[in-house]
């Protein structure tokens, strides 16, 4: 026990200071061959997969900006469809409403003419009946002035019986 006595860390003696040497070389070669070498692979790999990580984000953001310009093109393609179609359908509006315009007008046309026929012939039935109301007013006017001036002569009244007579033979 005398050794551990005189032992002092601050002025080591030759053997302290070979066993201490010998020690720490086995330790770090232990170390190297067991401890180093797997960290080393795993810094290694470690880095590589934060490199592979970095590769991805990068890929990753320029596949992103290539989608946003393919959405910004998508929907500017989108925008002038919908001007188109609804261009299309102003057109088609207006073509309608002229077609239904020009058709209105057709059947217009068509209603006064049949309205201007329809008066014309009630025109020509109410002047044929007044012509005959008339002629039928002519002859009894006639035919009471006939027989106020045919009521006393007796020679006339012989004549209109052979007319009469006459008329039915025929």
């Amino acid at each position: 026990m005398m050794f551990l006595a005189d032992f002092s860390v601050i002025k080591p003696d030759f053997g302290l200071l070979a066993w201490s040497t010998l020690i720490f070389l086995l330790f770090w070669g232990i170390m190297a061959r067991f401890a180093f070498r797997p960290i080393a692979t795993a810094l290694k790999k470690r880095e590589d997969d934060i490199q592979d990580s970095l590769d991805e984000a990068k890929k990753a953001r320029d596949e992103m900006a290539n989608l946003k310009s393919e959405n910004e093109q998508l929907l500017i393609q989108a925008r002038e469809e919908r001007a188109k179609i609804l261009r299309e359908a102003k057109e088609a509006k207006d073509t309608i409403i002229k077609e239904a315009k020009d058709k209105a007008k057709e059947e217009a046309k068509k209603i006064v003419a049949s309205a201007k026929t329809e008066i014309e012939n009630q025109r020509m039935a109410a002047v044929i009946d007044i012509k005959n109301q008339i002629g039928n007013i002519a002859i009894e006017v006639a035919e009471k002035v006939l027989r106020k001036e045919l009521q006393g002569d007796s020679s006339q009244e012989a004549f209109v019986k052979s007319l009469v007579e006459e008329v039915k033979l025929n």
